[in-house]
């Protein structure tokens, strides 16, 4: 795969989607603009976005969106999962092959309603008229086709009814469009391999990065919303294998001293004597991997690859083990959401590629993937959840498990609940139903959604596996900072080490941790306890 290709187009891409992105927010809040007469519901939405936001992380954040999408959208048409291609020409063809389609008359009736289908032939027919027809039919094309990929795909592909669609960027069907530089580099060799999402992200935020690094040489803080940027890097293949077979490797191999997987793992390094000692594995849907840092989920996607040589060397149906690797075997937990969302697209394309387009789509199950939120309830609110959980349920430890979240986009996988069993109690409250009352509706769904990251950051992973992000104490903001020597006082130095010591709880008895790290913790001091 060539990278470097992929860096030069995903820098690019960048600039030219904030640019882009910039033009069409300029253009919409207008005070004669069309949005504001035919969508006045979405530019309300997009100034009360700016007010809370700002100018900069709003356009930094649809660019984003957009980039995640159309990158999806070409793995997507390459290998086959989409229809028809909706960002790629048919062979020996120049335009989409979903807008060559639609301009020959046929337009999906399934998937598109009503509405946008009359919309997108009468600009094709010429009886809505447009300065580009052409262009506007193929943004609401690329429209109903996202919105059609929702319930496969809800963390990537929501429903576009909102400023997201009045922001995307004209210039689609050009020589020199973001969609003609992407097909050049996301070609169909380079997309035979999922791995290519996670390069291209990680080569997306690059700069932003070096800016970041930028500011910490001035002595400025890293803030949360910063930190993805600062410390997410993207793990070269053979070492996410070499960490992949020795810890899930290793464990089936104990468990299954005659198991053939030993003849694909490359990186395996066999115990030199016998081990008695180990976790023992009854069947492959009971083994849980972690990856605390998930990012575009490469450690997760060669995961896959290991459990399903393992449910096919114990005989299970192959069309039923991807639906059970995504079930039972792999969970992620991420502070970015875009990252997050690439990394449940990156393990739903290994299913895809196992099951073929029908069967993939016909399949129920979702990613583990948890991209942690921060949650904030007022102490008036907090009487508001006795009432919805009950005295003999609203512990001591529940009331600290509803606060520990409040920075959770700070500290990430570094929160240690208080509460001991959080599906128990969640499972427990979610039957309740509280739908006459608005107020306690709200609060019901964020006391649910509290207690199901809680349950992502309680100890029960048989393998936990990360490149933890690096951040030294001198660069954590002041929140961070105080937690860290609070909570992690052995580690606090550095969050590469709080991360060493969070995944080790994370972990069962006997369960195995694998990661990389800066040799630094066996010799400094600091790192002595």
């Amino acid at each position: 795969m060539d990278t470097s290709r992929l860096k030069r187009f995903s820098q690019a891409a960048r600039q030219d989607l904030i640019e882009q992105v910039s033009s069409k927010l300029a253009f919409v809040l207008k005070a004669e603009s069309s949005a504001r007469r035919e969508y006045p519901h979405a530019v309300n939405e997009l100034e009360k976005a700016l007010s809370t936001q700002g100018k900069t992380a709003l356009i930094d954040q649809v660019a984003y969106t957009w980039f995640n999408r159309f990158c999806a959208l070409r793995f997507m048409d390459v290998n086959g999962y989409n229809q028809v291609g909706v960002v790629s020409p048919a062979d020996g063809q120049l335009r989409p092959e979903i807008l060559a389609e639609a301009q020959s008359g046929v337009i999906d009736d399934v998937h598109f309603n009503k509405k946008l289908t009359d919309q997108i032939r009468g600009l094709l027919n010429g009886t809505i008229t447009s300065p580009d027809a052409q262009g506007e039919a193929y943004r609401l094309l690329i429209v109903g086709s996202c919105n059609a990929l929702y319930d496969r795909m809800p963390y990537l592909f929501e429903p576009i009814q909102d400023y997201t669609e009045l922001l995307m960027p004209d210039d689609l069907l050009s020589e020199n469009s973001i969609l003609a530089n992407m097909r050049a580099v996301m070609t169909p060799e380079s997309c035979q391999d999922v791995e290519v999402i996670g390069w291209l992200y990680q080569f997306y935020i690059s700069e932003k990065k070096d800016e970041v690094f930028a500011e910490l040489k001035k002595n400025k803080k890293i803030t949360p919303e910063k930190i993805p940027a600062a410390t997410q890097l993207f793990t070269p293949h053979w070492i996410v294998r070499y960490l992949l077979e020795n810890s899930v490797g290793r464990l089936w191999m104990l468990n299954r001293p005659a198991s053939k997987l030993i003849d694909q793992m490359q990186y395996y390094i066999a115990p030199e004597t016998p081990e008695d000692d180990f976790l023992r594995i009854a069947s492959p849907e009971e083994i849980k991997i972690a990856d605390p840092a998930v990012g575009s989920g490469h450690m997760l996607t060669y995961a896959f690859d290991l459990m399903y040589s393992i449910y096919e060397e114990e005989g299970y149906d192959p069309n039923d083990i991807p639906g059970l690797i995504l079930k039972n075997n792999l969970y992620g937990i991420e502070i970015d959401e875009r990252a997050g969302a690439l990394a449940s697209l990156a393990v739903e394309m290994k299913a895809a590629e196992k099951l073929g387009r029908r069967r993939f789509f016909r399949m129920k199950v979702k990613p583990n993937i948890c991209v942690l939120e921060d949650v904030t309830f007022t102490d008036s609110e907090m009487d508001d959840v006795i009432s919805i959980v009950g005295k003999d349920l609203y512990t001591a430890d529940l009331r600290e498990t509803l606060t520990q979240f409040e920075q959770a986009k700070n500290l990430g996988s570094l929160i240690v609940p208080k509460l001991k069993d959080p599906p128990e109690t969640a499972r427990f409250i979610e039957a309740k139903d509280f739908t006459g009352d608005l107020l306690l509706t709200e609060i019901h769904k964020r006391l649910i959604k509290v207690l199901r990251m809680a349950e992502y950051l309680s100890p029960k992973y048989h393998v936990v596996v990360a490149n933890p992000p690096y951040l030294g104490s001198k660069g954590m903001n002041g929140y961070l900072g105080v937690f860290a020597k609070e909570q992690y006082p052995d580690s606090k130095s550095d969050l590469f080490a709080m991360f060493m010591e969070r995944t080790l709880s994370l972990s069962i008895n006997r369960g195995m941790m694998a990661m990389i790290n800066m040799q630094s913790w066996m010799f400094l001091s600091s790192y002595e306890n």
